[in-house]
């Protein structure tokens, strides 16, 4: 059958997959507080690793590095509020 392209899911993604050499910021996915920083800056990390966790409405969200890099810069803080889409760590 035909495929069906949703594109959205397109347009989210338009720095490629294949540019690993590009920062990858990690964004809070929901308004919460920053209740536990798992990783130091300037740390290498491993894809999937968790580098922030989020409380939000009582759940703690594990904040993952989306590749294997290096923690460039740590914006985040432990206790610090913060909205959706807030750049928590930025991950080279």
């Amino acid at each position: 059958g035909a495929q069906v392209r949703d594109p959205r899911s397109l347009r989210g993604r338009k720095d490629g997959a294949g540019d690993n050499l590009s920062p990858k910021k990690l964004v809070a996915p929901m308004p919460g507080r920053v209740v536990r920083v798992l990783v130091r800056e300037k740390a290498d990390v491993e894809a999937g690793q968790g580098i922030v966790i989020v409380e939000a409405m009582k759940m703690q969200n594990e904040i993952k590095s989306p590749k294997k890099g290096i923690l460039r810069k740590l914006l985040a803080e432990e206790g610090n509020n913060v909205n959706a889409g807030d750049v928590l760590a930025i991950v080279e």
